[in-house]
């Protein structure tokens, strides 16, 4: 009885704090969404703002998810200083992915099934830390600084490395955790497991929630368009046939991720004659690669539904229905059509899908899907018998209430980085002679014109997150020696621009 009063004393105080919590976390991310969509990227930043005391270091696990935002919200304002601090902040609160103990991670799931997931600190995935390495990078090159620059995006490739093994030694551990915990007295885990073995509870999962072989995945996990960053920028940056081969090696792996692209391929075989010393750098007509991240990133929605548990009741099976609720991401809207680059003499060259952040979400979703749904199972166990002992012990009411409270904390965990795109587009051109590119929106409409100077490789990184809001430009040398300008198109008409950091 003491430990029926403890569990069922626990469930109501984390009822309380996960209502009260996910409402706050959702409706910050409705206001970020709202100004970001529309460009307002000042006001987007104050919605993610937190304060903070000078004399304690920031919480970076804490308050990981704020720290995202704010470090692309930085950048896309020309505050590169700022971007590539949140970033660093964000990276520290990311450290589990590197070094915290796995088995350490998945005993705070367990400790966690009396609540859901949303009421632990903010995990992020690995794509997410892989592309706060490439928005680092871009930030330290866009400010000039191209030996860090260069340390970030070898880091973004490492973490891809490093990725696949991550995820494997993650459910290990797992496993690990759960067959300890079995040994514990008055353990459910024993429980846990044989309904995860359960045909029935698999069939469940599969009608309502979808086989997870029937997602759109890539072969292999990776973020294309990091990869394809790290690419160009070893190719701006190399001086060695053993350097250059480090871009060919990245440039060929998103080309063969998307064998349909032509830029993919001219640009894996430009680097691949560099590395073989068949074409010179010094060679080239003075290169300019425009990167356009179109539209908003998929989102995560929450899929209720009942599976069937087997459970002990005076020492027998019984089966039951619990319901759990899982994350399920949905992809939001994209800019229509492409980005049109028109040069000297009227050429114009379109950019073309390279990358979209739907599937290699759903890439590493599917790699850690069996972590999420032991949570999720776990906790309908521990409730289920919570409430079986309520009904029994107390009656009517003990079910009824419990009942009530096992509802209102079975949610899924839908927090996750608002801030990335749609997909990518990318397409590259030989520097005009006039020093001078025209931008031209989907509808084939004036957006303005982007000055380039004279270097050997530039990068025109274009973001614009919807139709109503306007394009962000940052060119960079992608050498890094001097720094980026940035501004608005079309721009503002009030005459307002993003100051430039040249």
């Amino acid at each position: 009885m003491k430990l029926l009063n403890h569990s069922v004393l626990a469930l109501t105080v984390t009822a309380l704090i996960s209502g009260c919590s996910s409402f706050q976390q959702r409706d910050q991310m409705s206001k970020f969404n709202d100004a970001y969509a529309s460009g307002d990227y000042h006001g987007a930043l104050d919605v993610v703002s937190f304060k903070t005391d000078e004399d304690k270091p920031v919480d970076s696990e804490k308050y990981l998810l704020e720290l995202l935002h704010q470090g692309e919200m930085f950048r896309l304002n020309g505050q590169f200083e700022e971007a590539a601090q949140a970033f660093d902040l964000a990276e520290e609160g990311m450290k589990y992915l590197d070094t915290e103990s796995l088995a350490e991670e998945a005993g705070e799931g367990f400790l966690a099934v009396m609540v859901n997931d949303s009421e632990r600190d903010y995990e992020a995935l690995m794509s997410e830390a892989v592309l706060v390495n490439t928005y680092k990078g871009l930030a330290f090159l866009a400010a000039g600084n191209n030996d860090y620059a260069r340390v970030e995006f070898n880091r973004a490739d490492d973490r891809t490395r490093r990725a696949v093994e991550f995820f494997q030694k993650e459910i290990a551990e797992q496993k690990e955790a759960l067959a300890k915990e079995a040994e514990k007295e008055e353990s459910q885990a024993s429980l846990i497991s044989d309904n995860l073995q359960s045909d029935d509870l698999n069939s469940a999962i599969a009608e309502n929630y979808g086989a997870l072989s029937e997602w759109s995945v890539y072969p292999e996990f990776m973020v294309p368009a990091s990869t394809y960053l790290h690419g160009l920028y070893f190719l701006a940056n190399s001086s060695t046939s053993a350097e250059f081969g480090n871009a060919a090696t990245s440039l060929m792996r998103v080309s063969e991720m998307n064998p349909d692209s032509d830029v993919l391929k001219a640009d894996a075989k430009l680097a691949k004659e560099l590395a073989d010393g068949r074409q010179q750098a010094t060679d080239l007509q003075p290169q300019v690669w425009v990167v356009y991240e179109n539209g908003l990133g998929p989102v995560l929605e929450e899929t209720r539904f009942d599976i069937p548990l087997i459970l002990f009741h005076q020492n027998q099976q019984a089966p039951a229905y619990f319901g759990i609720a899982l994350p399920k991401y949905a992809d939001r809207a994209a800019v229509p059509g492409n980005l049109d680059i028109a040069a000297d003499g009227g050429d114009v060259v379109s950019t073309e899908q390279i990358a979209d952040m739907g599937t290699v979400i759903r890439t590493e979703m599917k790699e850690r899907f069996p972590g999420v749904l032991t949570r999720a199972v776990a906790s309908a166990v521990v409730k289920a018998v919570i409430q079986n002992e309520a009904s029994e012990r107390l009656g009517v009411w003990g079910q009824l209430g419990s009942a009530a409270l096992t509802i209102a904390t079975t949610q899924a965990d839908l927090r996750g980085w608002q801030a990335m795109p749609n997909h990518w587009q990318a397409a590259r051109l030989d520097r005009p002679e006039s020093g001078t590119l025209t931008l031209l929106d989907q509808q084939g409409s004036l957006l303005g014109t982007v000055d380039i100077p004279e270097r050997p490789f530039t990068l025109v990184y274009v973001k614009r997150p919807s139709i109503t809001a306007p394009a962000t430009v940052i060119t960079m040398d992608l050498r890094g020696e001097t720094a980026a300008s940035i501004s608005q198109l079309p721009k503002p008409a009030d005459g307002t621009q993003i100051s430039s950091t040249d």
